[in-house]
């Protein structure tokens, strides 16, 4: 079995891609207020909500687990995504390297958001990270609940 791997989905969207982007890329800060259900707040460790390299702690809460996840983010504008490399957190008991990937794009009248998981684990007796993209799944479809009302 492989140690290393990647798993991923892609959901429509109703609200416009450039509105996911931009949250992830300023206002991440927001997310905790969108998502309650499951983060419970971000913070920024060292540099900005908006700047490449910047490392931001994250609090969630996945089923039985609350935890954080300390990551060095990365955003590429012209494909609107953004990376988070993973530097810190309880999935780090599991995987060695651990990088989460929201990209998203219009096509025509219709948004979608891409969601990966690139990791590496620990052993072979670990699952994949498939309750993490269910995570990052859930935060996206909030938020696209939230633009819906806006």
């Amino acid at each position: 079995m492989a140690l290393h791997g990647f798993i991923g989905t892609q959901i429509e969207l109703k609200s416009p891609a450039d509105k996911f982007y931009k949250i992830f890329k300023g206002q991440a800060h927001l997310i905790p207020n969108v998502s309650s259900g499951h983060i419970k707040g971000v913070q920024v460790h060292e540099g900005d909500w908006e700047t490449h390299g910047s490392v931001k702690i994250w609090n969630y809460h996945l089923g039985d687990e609350v935890g954080t996840f300390k990551e060095k983010v990365e955003y590429d504008d012209e494909n609107k995504a953004a990376t988070l490399t993973g530097l810190d957190g309880e999935m780090f008991k599991y995987y060695k390297s651990f990088k989460g990937i929201y990209q998203f794009a219009q096509k025509g009248n219709v948004s979608v958001a891409n969601l990966t998981i690139h990791y590496e684990k620990r052993n072979a007796d670990v699952e994949a990270p498939d309750r993490y993209v269910g995570l990052m799944v859930t935060l996206v479809r909030d938020l696209d609940a939230h633009f819906a009302k806006a």
